[in-house]
């Protein structure tokens, strides 16, 4: 049964009266919690870092660098080889080989630290063996010797060009683990940015990777990275005649590079010229990577979106949108969905380049529910538009499989659903609501009140308050009839969810519900409020009298007139 519902003051009442529609910008904008909680799952999927193996270790020969990672938008692999191998290999030897080099750990360290280039030579590759087993101990005994210095000073040895390699190598494979800031602060950093120029293919190759592992740790190894200057020289790689295998390293590193807000000195326009080429590779580590890129850039580059529009990013981003790898549809359909939070002029473009189609076919097809929830942001965004983009989604068939998955999903997607129609229902047209309607969007509308989603409810009252609004315009003229989606709702428990809203802890929410309950079913509220005062009136003036009792008797009068 409805509760009486507290009652606001009437100036909150007054305050509480908005015209009915949606803010497009604040309806974007109450989006972007829920982006950055996504972003930093993102980043775990989309940014790690990469050991380099002893090829010895591993169960085939060892392909170039991305070759043995996984998967952009996979987990990080786990240290050693990612399969076992096909037959036994000599792994136990090589370890306790491996163990018995590290107890002459201290004479590695001598030669390491000797005037001999030999001996230096010599100790480095042996300490780069040592950290091919990924073994955290060895990790940090080689640490506790205090070498990375060392192997930072012989960086800069040009006249040595395998010294270089390897101490790049050791750097790498540090950098890959727990304590990559101690390499970001043992001097490394400026040396491996001038290998980028190195005249060695292999050692750029290796110093891009250091670079890579180095900027994915945390923000503050990412800024050190950034502010010895490593965007411009990265990207002069992308300029050469590269193989596959250093493409896929480069682009990993400039993905991890444009990570996070980048400083305003750099310039985001050459690397989106880089990227909007990458996009259209054949490889889909490559692919995947750069995709990440630009999301990242659309998401923490300020005007990054209108810069991505600007290099010409979105005719292959919606084309890329029906590629058979969920692999490249994440990065894909996270940065559509960062451009549809732009404003109306940016969500025009992806439209007009076909993005609708292919959004009727992710939400109608059988793809997994993380691209669903991003499809229906992307739907959302568009429809906290204006009347012609919602129009636009409507007649793509779009909130017709929207509307479906509100009914039918599990909780966190009818959440995602219940955003889009609540975006179109706040700001659509006439037509367009009676469209909502037909569809049957009302009820499971209604069963959104209950979630405790501040934002998600609000929106929703906003759409059911244009619903509403649009039933009394069909009844304009004639008192008697009734407003046919207020009688809906009613009929379908929705008056229960609003009434419910009473207890809401949040005083905007609350408000809008007792305007639309005021307004809509102020009757329906009266006559429970008379019912509830009748019966919780004091008893002492009221005796209840069974229906099959008998009347009470009357005394006869006295026979001197009293009583």
């Amino acid at each position: 049964m409805p509760r009486v519902p507290r009652r606001p003051s009437d100036e909150a009442r007054r305050g509480a009266y908005k015209p009915p529609g949606v803010d497009a910008a604040r309806s974007r904008r109450r989006r972007e919690d829920r982006l950055l909680a996504l972003r930093r799952r993102n980043r775990d999927a989309g940014l790690f870092k990469r050991r380099r193996e002893e090829p010895s270790l591993a169960p085939a020969p060892v392909a170039p660098p991305s070759d043995a990672a996984a998967d952009a938008t996979a987990p990080p692999p786990p240290p050693g080889p990612s399969s076992a191998p096909s037959s036994p290999p000599p792994a136990d030897a090589l370890r306790a080989a491996a163990d018995a080099e590290l107890e002459g750990l201290s004479e590695m360290v001598d030669k390491v630290w000797s005037d001999d280039t030999t001996s230096q030579l010599e100790a480095t590759v042996q300490f780069r063996k040592l950290l091919s087993d990924g073994k955290n101990s060895t990790m940090i005994k080689i640490i506790r010797a205090d070498v990375l210095p060392r192997f930072a000073e012989f960086l800069s040895r040009q006249r040595l060009p395998q010294l270089q390699m390897e101490a790049a190598w050791v750097l790498t494979n540090i950098a890959a683990s727990d304590y990559t800031l101690l390499v970001a602060e043992c001097g490394a950093v400026p040396r491996l940015v001038e290998l980028l120029d190195s005249p060695n293919a292999n050692i750029r190759h290796q110093a891009l990777w250091a670079l890579g592992n180095i900027a994915a740790d945390m923000p503050s190894c990412r800024e050190i990275v950034l502010d010895h200057g490593a965007v411009t020289p990265l990207l002069a790689q992308f300029k050469e005649d590269m193989k596959v295998s250093v493409l896929r390293t480069a682009t990993w590193a400039l993905s991890n590079l444009c990570f996070g807000k980048l400083p305003a000195e750099v310039q985001v326009k050459p690397i989106l010229e880089i990227i909007s080429l990458l996009i259209h590779s054949a490889d889909e580590k490559i692919l995947a990577d750069a995709c990440w890129a630009l999301y990242y850039i659309c998401d923490g580059v300020e005007g990054g979106i209108q810069d991505a529009l600007d290099a010409g990013v979105c005719p292959q981003l919606v084309k890329l949108l029906m590629h058979a790898s969920a692999n490249i549809l994440l990065p894909v359909i996270t940065s559509l969905a960062r451009i549809s939070a732009g404003d109306d002029t940016q969500v025009q473009v992806i439209i007009e380049n076909g993005i609708l189609p292919c959004l009727t076919q992710l939400l109608a097809r059988n793809y997994p529910k993380i691209i669903k929830k991003q499809t229906c942001l992307i739907v959302s965004n568009i429809t906290a538009g204006s009347k012609d983009q919602i129009q636009a989604v409507i007649d793509a068939d779009v909130m017709n499989h929207v509307i479906v998955l509100l009914k039918t999903s599990e909780t966190d997607l009818k959440k995602e659903a219940a955003w889009a129609i609540s975006n179109a229902a706040s700001g659509g047209s006439s037509d367009q609501i009676q469209y909502l309607v037909s569809r049957g969007c009302l009820e499971p509308l209604c069963n959104v009140l209950k979630y405790q989603d501040v934002d998600l409810v609000y929106t929703c009252l906003e759409g059911l308050q244009n619903i509403l609004e649009e039933g009394e315009t069909g009844r304009q003229g004639n008192e008697c009839a009734t407003n046919p989606y207020a009688q809906f709702i009613l009929e379908n428990g929705g008056l229960d969810n609003l009434e419910d809203l009473q207890d809401f802890d949040n005083d905007a929410v609350y408000k809008l519900a007792m305007k639309l309950l005021e307004r809509y079913w102020d009757e329906e509220v009266s006559d429970e409020a008379n019912l509830t005062a009748s019966k919780d009136s004091p008893a002492e003036n009221v005796e209840a009298v069974p229906e099959d009792a008998a009347p009470p008797p009357v005394a006869a009068p006295s026979v001197d007139g009293t009583e």
